[in-house]
């Protein structure tokens, strides 16, 4: 599975990644202190599934370190939905668990 993770400090939007983790394992990606309330995951595994959302980031096919969310075309990005976690006012850390979806049972 690969992860990226964008985030703002109030001012500025800072999208990340990519961190490839093994399956049921649990990684830290960010050390020290939380720079913010809200994080924005986006993830994908190598059988086309994918964890997004409906806020934009940019990002690109290898590692990346961007700032601002903006213009991701213009100025060579893809344009990636990411899903909202909200880690608390006064959170110290957090952690987040990606799961396969349930199938939905026929009957």
């Amino acid at each position: 599975m690969s992860v990226s993770l964008a985030y703002t400090d109030g001012r500025n939007w800072l999208s990340e990644g990519w961190w490839n983790l093994r399956a049921s394992a649990c990684e830290t990606l960010l050390r020290g202190p939380l720079a913010a309330q809200y994080y924005y995951v986006y993830a994908m595994d190598e059988r086309g599934g994918e964890w997004k959302g409906k806020a934009f980031m940019c990002t690109r096919d290898r590692e990346f370190r961007i700032d601002g969310r903006d213009d991701c075309f213009a100025r060579g990005f893809d344009r990636t939905g990411f899903f909202e976690i909200d880690t608390g006012r006064d959170a110290k850390n957090w952690t987040v668990q990606l799961t396969d979806p349930t199938p939905s049972s026929t009957q």
